[in-house]
């Protein structure tokens, strides 16, 4: 599924804006709602791709220290 995003398609996440008051499940929420795919996105002219390895932190710990 990933491959057949389209680079035009993603969202640059320095348009992504979250409101710290929110309660930290919602701003968890909110930024998916806004990142759309938390795996790829652009970052100006760069495409980034997530990728982690077994065992290590997953999208939500590392998502959850992105937002305390």
């Amino acid at each position: 599924m990933l491959g057949n995003i389209k680079s035009a398609e993603l969202v640059d996440i320095r348009e992504v804006s979250v409101d710290k008051d929110l309660p930290k499940q919602e701003r968890i929420a909110e930024y998916i709602r806004q990142i759309k795919n938390p795996y790829r996105y652009k970052c100006g002219k760069f495409t980034i791709i997530e990728k982690h390895t077994v065992g290590g932190p997953s999208l939500e710990d590392c998502l959850r220290r992105l937002m305390a």
